[in-house]
């Protein structure tokens, strides 16, 4: 395991407590100490905090928009993510069984652990530096959103572009299941045959893989139509 403060460092928040931090980092196979009370915690503040981040965004937006994005950002996969790219699962005590299972890399596990810090830095300097905390690991996907891709995962997004320039819709397939199968990584092609794009992304589902190629392949089809309206108007 990792020291704590290279993980307080990356969520730019130290606590006074430690033990706060190391109990919501503490997986309930590891004993009756663990971070179930501080996840519980953590998922209100997280709702709130995102409902109210989205709320002041735009005040066009609908309460079935809101909901809908909010769900998307503090869903499973969403937190599992940012769970990633702080390692989190380095810093995680399991049960000696879990951990021999790759507990640590499950994504059900890493987003509990995220929402337990969550409520552990509530708890121990209330709910505006909770907010702080969580508002700046969000930050990236947060200031990627726009009005037209409120609540929209990336599957929709490109169906949605390609039905607007009259394409037909892309093709998904499973290419290669990887891992034992209590945590297994899912590879998966999305295919756009009109514009010769094949794309893979990596998941640990169908779905997220799924998500993760059609966000390639979203990417790649707007370059081909940004570049051809380019060319049409140096031809004009």
């Amino acid at each position: 395991m990792l020291p704590l403060e290279s993980l307080e460092e990356k969520i730019g928040y130290r606590f006074e407590n430690r033990k706060l931090l190391q109990r919501a980092l503490t997986h309930r196979s590891w004993g009756a100490e663990n971070n179930e009370r501080l996840e519980f915690l953590g998922d209100s503040v997280l709702n709130c905090v995102i409902g109210q981040a989205l709320f002041l965004r735009d005040s066009h937006f609908n309460e079935g928009s809101l909901s809908r994005v909010r769900s998307n950002l503090v869903c499973q996969d969403a937190l599992a993510e940012i769970a990633n790219k702080l390692v989190l699962s380095d810093y995680l005590r399991l049960g000696e069984g879990e951990m021999k299972t790759g507990g640590a890399k499950r994504p059900s596990i890493q987003s509990d652990a995220m929402e337990a810090i969550f409520g552990a830095i509530m708890t121990e300097s209330g709910f505006d530096v909770a907010k702080s905390v969580i508002l700046k690991l969000y930050e990236p996907v947060l200031s990627q959103l726009t009005p037209e891709r409120m609540g929209k995962d990336a599957k929709t997004l490109l169906q949605e572009f390609l039905q607007a320039h009259r394409l037909g819709l892309p093709e998904y397939a499973v290419i290669d299941v990887t891992g034992a199968a209590h945590d297994q990584t899912f590879q998966c092609e999305c295919r756009i045959n009109k514009l010769n794009i094949v794309v893979n992304g990596l998941g640990k589902s169908r779905r997220t893989a799924e998500q993760a190629a059609a966000k390639v392949a979203l990417g790649l089809a707007e370059d081909f139509f940004k570049a051809k309206k380019h060319g049409d108007k140096n031809r004009g």
